[in-house]
């Protein structure tokens, strides 16, 4: 199972490098990754369908509880053909039907296929989460498409906002169940449900999420909307496969939460309500697609109250209809697919007649709509009949199940009415206009439709094969009260017989008389209703962020630092335990220290000018990393000492753009008194809590244990240790946040464009200033004439092209020795990143980009590649992530050569961190001889506020 997912990964990935050597061709090769999935899963049918199971776990992370549990039972090998089926042909189709961007819309339905594959095999409620927002992810990128047109857009954008909501519900609903079963394995949670308040709330949340998934009113106007997608889409995503993915987990979680207070009155009212007021709507559609859209949102409705019902008959009427529903509902997206290629529209009022002119289409399109209708000897039949068997007889649990039986009548006639009215609309009649203009669709194009409607002929003939396969999901429930109901084309003349012919019967006559039915005034505007609620929100968000979004840093800052001192300060205060007697000071070169750093922090505030405030607050850095040193943390304080030294460059070359001096204070000296009081504050609180902290330890340090285990990394210094691979999974994390943060910061930097390089005293070529004694007459550094000659110096670019290779030798020496001293990949890369501004502030971007001939995204991108293969790799050889081995050679030069294998995963931090040091780099770096006109000017201006000029 995890191997087929990969398989769905890495061909998905590799489809946009194969498709312009393929062609279209490359639609049969992704359609090999489903076919073999469908093959796969029939290898293992007989023993799922015995009563066994097949489980796969791949532990990420033990200790945390962090494990990727997969399941193959009857009702996932059920959803794994339907998704995996269905896949495969829609692929084989698009073959005819897509005619640009091939490799985007290919590798996109192979990736929702492989989420769709993960989500039906979970056995886990986080790693279904994670795959039903993969599915989700993949329809906003499907629908949008390219974002060239708004209706796109608009679509996606409905679709993404409804069900990334209801999963977040869905989300808390599964925490809570999982929280009050004791396990967040779902197979744990069947075998053993939960019961109490708190699974009532969590059916609830559950149920809402699996209702917007599902497009259950009201929540279905995504649904429709999402009809501009291409039909590929629709009848993969929107009929097959996505939507049900809310039917899969009421039908997965039913035998568990079925006894439920809120359970199944919701399921019901809201299954049956959907059924018919979609299939209501379906009458009136025009637009054949959008026909389908509501008349699957009615089947959907029906399939969501026979699977969450919680009896056996009913349950083996949501598995005959889950198949029937996916075979016969993508045959006829995908017929409409090819009236629209070949007719070039899908309007029922202009297609009449292609039945003539594409006969064999109109053949395999009657057959699935005659599934769709219930009639024999389709599945569609067997799942009516059977449905109606589970409410016409229901148990003592169906409370009204007559009244219930009534409203099934009343939906399936209605879905007898849409499926007469699609097929008499979109074939029917003399042929004119667009059907007389259509051209016959090629066989192979046709050949995906056919395979699906005949599906339903054969599901319904090998009826045993159907009843095999549905009876293994059903058996989970007790029989009923008249036994166990079997499937079968015929049971006799039977009153249930009576109630199929009676919604074929009252079916023919809402069809001839629907233009005299008042369709749509019985139904509210979801559409509608949808926009009047996001305007609603937006014009929220503006009240809102106009009164608090004022525009001032400053008043963030207070009111977040505020809210840092009351909230975790009152608690800190309420439940602190006794101090004790903590010393002062360990060393006596602390208090000098202190002195050094509260005096520099107070000098900030009181400094006008940016460049002294910025080397005062490096003053504070460098003397806590003193206190780090005197403490005994030699790593801690070359990592602060250099992360302090990057981190004064940077800002300062940020500076260049800025006025000298900060903006003139006209503060009340009120205002001032507050945000003082607000950073001591802050001050007192971080203190309590450092002596709290250390005053509140009861286990022993976990450095202890690390310490006992150091001979296993191969490493003498513990801190390293720790960071590349006792807690190597915190520092790819932590790493991850810095490219983010990188290139969210490289992004912002470039908003407004890169400044143009010019020279002082004019434009580019502009004249010299005054030529200093030690104004270099060649050149010694590549890049170094970006610079205008006076502000060049021989000495400084001799000594740079002396340090340059010095200093990277150092960081590598720093890398290498991480292990055995203070050092570490980190470190290093900080050193290296030092080097690489040397050469910049002498030499400019030219120099820069002569040392590094490597763009910096090649170099960032491989240290992060570099970090998650390391942390992989164990795998292939049945370890676990990020874990570590130590290697020892005996070359015959060198002698015995030991490291741990970490030593890799460090080098990508050291790759990573070199990788932004350039892009920061090449963010902030203009030419070193820009124009400052516009600092001086603004330093001017800066001046004139503060004479009482205008702001």
């Amino acid at each position: 199972m995890l191997f087929l997912l990969a398989a769905y990964a890495a061909v998905a990935v590799a489809i946009p490098w194969w498709q312009p050597r393929l062609g279209r061709a490359v639609w049969a090769v992704a359609a090999l990754v489903p076919l073999a999935t469908v093959a796969w899963a029939g290898t293992r049918a007989a023993r799922v369908l015995d009563g066994g199971e097949y489980r796969e776990t791949l532990a990420w992370a033990p200790s945390l509880g962090l494990t990727v549990d997969l399941r193959l039972d009857p009702l996932s090998l059920l959803m794994l053909w339907v998704v995996a089926g269905v896949g495969a042909l829609v692929l084989l189709y698009c073959r005819y039907y897509v005619e640009r961007d091939a490799a985007r819309q290919a590798a996109l339905l192979l990736a929702f296929a492989g989420a769709m594959t993960g989500l039906v095999l979970a056995d886990n409620v986080f790693v279904l989460y994670v795959f039903w927002e993969l599915t989700t992810v993949a329809s906003f990128l499907l629908i949008a498409g390219r974002g060239e047109e708004e209706n796109e857009r608009r679509a996606a954008r409905q679709a993404l906002l409804v069900t990334v909501a209801g999963g977040l519900v869905m989300l808390l609903g599964l925490v809570l169940l999982g929280w009050t079963a004791g396990t967040y394995r779902i197979s744990a949670i069947l075998a053993d449900p939960p019961r109490g308040g708190a699974v009532s709330a969590a059916a609830v949340l559950v149920l809402i999420g699996a209702f917007a998934k599902s497009a259950q009113m009201p929540l279905h106007g995504w649904l429709p909307a999402a009809m501009v997608a291409p039909t590929p889409v629709s009848a993969y995503l929107h009929a097959a496969a996505m939507v049900k993915a809310g039917v899969y987990l009421v039908a997965r979680l039913a035998p568990a939460l079925a006894e439920v207070a809120p359970w199944r009155p919701m399921v019901l009212a809201v299954g049956l309500t959907t059924m018919v007021l979609a299939a209501w709507r379906a009458l009136r559609a025009t637009d054949l697609k959008l026909l389908l859209a509501y008349g699957t949102i009615s089947e959907l409705g029906l399939l969501v109250t026979l699977l969450g019902a919680g009896t056996r008959t009913a349950a083996l009427a949501g598995a005959v209809m889950l198949l029937a529903h996916a075979a016969f509902k993508s045959a006829l997206f995908l017929s409409v697919g090819i009236l629209d290629h070949r007719a070039g529209t899908r309007d029922i009022r202009e297609l009449s007649g292609v039945g003539r002119r594409m006969p064999v289409l109109f053949a395999v399109t009657a057959l699935a709509a005659a599934s769709m209708a219930g009639i024999p000897p389709l599945v569609g039949y067997l799942g009516k009949e059977a449905y109606f068997e589970a409410f016409l007889y229901g148990d003592a649990r169906l409370d009204g199940h007559r009244q219930l039986t009534v409203v099934l009548v009343i939906g399936s006639a209605l879905t007898v009415a849409y499926a007469a009215r699609f097929v008499q609309g979109a074939f029917g009649g003399p042929p004119e206009g667009a059907a007389r203009r259509a051209e016959r669709p090629e066989a192979g194009f046709v050949a995906p439709v056919a395979v699906l409607a005949g599906a339903g002929l054969a599901l319904g003939v090998g009826y045993a094969g159907t009843a095999a396969l549905a009876a293994a999901y059903a058996d989970a429930y007790p029989p009923g009260p008249h036994g166990p109901y079997e499937l079968s084309l015929w049971h006799g003349f039977t009153p249930v017989l009576g109630l199929s012919a009676l919604t074929l019967a009252l079916g023919g006559l809402v069809h001839l008389g629907r233009r005299s039915l008042p369709v749509t005034a019985l139904l509210p505007d979801a559409q509608r209703a949808f926009d009047r609620t996001v305007a609603a929100a937006d014009r929220l968000a503006l009240t809102v962020t106009r009164h608090t979004q004022v525009g001032s840093l400053p008043l963030y800052l207070v009111v977040l630092l505020t809210t840092v001192v009351v909230v975790p300060g009152a608690a800190l205060a309420a439940g602190a335990p006794p101090l004790g007697s903590p010393l002062p000071w360990w060393s006596p070169v602390e208090p000098f220290l202190a002195v050094v750093v509260l005096t520099a922090a107070a000098a900030v505030v009181g400094t006008r000018h940016r460049l002294t405030g910025i080397l005062l607050t490096g003053a504070v850095g460098y003397g806590v990393a003193g206190m780090f040193l005197v403490r005994g943390a030699p790593d801690l304080a070359l990592t602060q000492f250099l992360v302090e030294t990057m981190t004064l460059v940077v800002v300062v070359l940020v500076l260049r753009r800025m006025p000298a001096r900060f903006s003139p204070g006209r503060t009340m000296t009120r205002v001032r008194l507050v945000r003082a009081a607000a950073a001591g504050a802050v001050g007192v609180l971080v203190t309590c809590f450092a002596l709290v902290a250390s005053a509140a330890r009861a286990a022993p340090a976990i450095s202890s244990g690390y310490a006992h285990r150091m001979e296993e990394a191969g490493a003498e210094n513990i801190v390293n240790a720790i960071v590349v691979d006792f807690r190597a999974l915190d520092t790819l994390g932590e790493i991850s946040v810095l490219l983010v943060a990188a290139v969210g910061t490289v992004s912002l930097i470039r908003v407004g464009g890169r400044g143009d390089a010019r020279t002082p005293g004019g434009g580019p070529g502009g004249p010299s200033p005054t030529a200093h004694w030690d104004e270099p007459v060649r050149t010694w550094l590549p890049g170094a004439p970006e610079r205008p000659g006076g502000e060049r110096s021989v000495l400084l670019e001799v000594a740079t092209c002396l340090l340059f290779p010095s200093i990277l030798v150092l960081s590598l020496f720093l890398l290498f020795s991480g292990h055995y001293g203070p050092g570490g990949g980190f470190a290093g890369g900080l050193v290296a990143g030092q080097a690489l501004v040397l050469r910049y502030l002498v030499g400019g971007r030219a120099d820069l980009g002569a040392a590094v001939r490597v763009p910096a995204s090649v170099v960032t991108g491989s240290g992060m590649l570099l970090a998650a293969a390391v942390g992989t790799f164990p795998l292939l050889l049945g370890g676990v992530p990020l874990e570590s081995t130590v290697v020892t050679l005996h070359p015959p030069v060198v002698g015995t050569v030991k490291f741990a294998t970490s030593l890799f995963f460090d080098v990508g931090v050291y790759l990573l961190v070199v990788g932004v040091v350039l892009e920061l780099l090449s963010a902030v770096g203009v030419s070193l001889g820009q124009d400052m006109a516009e600092a001086d000017e603004a330093e001017a201006t800066a001046e004139d506020e503060e004479q009482g000029g205008p702001r």
